[in-house]
């Protein structure tokens, strides 16, 4: 019985990992069309991941909180990530594949963390707080008509 929920709970981390990826993904698009970062927008995606993980990934609760605060630092770190590749790729004439592959991990996450000041830290603690809020809390039952 152990095997099954230690089982159960890898698959929710890796679901939340994923969903935290695809969030950084889609976050993305908007970083790429304004031309600057755009921090704020971590609010959004916490709370759409803590939504995402409290209704399809774990029940309310401590797990779906941790869960959800993990998935929103994944796509925060996915997001920075992916802008700090979009510059190099910009500078150097390279696509965005060949940039992240030339310039490696380390390198991109320390042009990520050169291109974050603390307000943006704050945005980005702030958006995983939310997830964390939105997937700990149970929905109030719904109401009846009569």
């Amino acid at each position: 019985m152990k095997v099954r929920a230690a089982f159960s709970l890898l698959f929710a981390l890796v679901s939340a990992v994923m969903l935290g990826l695809a969030a950084g993904a889609v976050w993305m698009v908007p970083t790429l069309y304004s031309r600057h970062p755009l921090p704020w927008l971590a609010l959004l995606a916490g709370w759409l991941l803590g939504k995402a993980v409290r209704h399809w990934v774990r029940p309310a609760g401590g797990h779906a909180a941790m869960l959800a605060a993990t998935a929103t630092f994944v796509a925060v770190l996915y997001v920075n990530l992916l802008t700090a590749a979009a510059r190099i790729s910009g500078l150097m004439g390279l696509g965005l594949v060949d940039s992240m592959r030339t310039a490696g991990f380390s390198l991109l996450l320390q042009l990520a963390e050169l291109g974050c000041t603390p307000v943006d830290d704050i945005w980005f603690l702030a958006g995983m707080g939310i997830a964390a809020f939105v997937a700990f809390r149970h929905d109030p039952p719904p109401k009846t008509g009569g």
